[in-house]
């Protein structure tokens, strides 16, 4: 599976899903995650919560053997596509930055892909 930071982010501040991402996530073997969404993530979790916080995201990310994968040309070819069929003030999806990746990277590696929120269901994109 590909793990949106939405979903990372749920787990981390432990909003009522996270339980339910947390058995999702163990339940597969495949734990992706771009680097574009990492780094989301940590300005995300920094910014509300300090440094420390940032240092729990890696934490997470290892505990959960999360394979970081690095922005290529054709990750951010399929991003950019991603951007201009289903972009905010584009498209009801409304995908931002770190949208657009997690969509990339499911699509690429032909993985479902794990999020909270309604955004991505517009989108065909196959989720958990």
């Amino acid at each position: 599976m590909v793990i949106d930071t939405s979903a990372i982010l749920a787990i981390l501040l432990g909003e009522v899903e996270a339980d339910q991402f947390i058995d999702r996530i163990a339940d597969d073997p495949v734990r992706l995650v771009s680097a574009a969404n990492v780094f989301e993530a940590s300005m995300v979790i920094e910014a509300r919560h300090g440094a420390e916080a940032g240092k729990e995201l890696d934490v997470f990310l290892s505990q959960i053997d999360a394979d970081i994968v690095p922005v290529d040309a054709e990750l951010a070819d399929v991003a950019r596509s991603a951007w201009r069929r289903y972009g905010k003030g584009r498209h009801p999806a409304a995908l931002n930055f770190g949208d657009c990746f997690s969509y990339a990277l499911a699509i690429t590696r032909r993985e479902p892909l794990l999020f909270k929120g309604n955004d991505f269901s517009q989108t065909g994109v196959p989720t958990v």
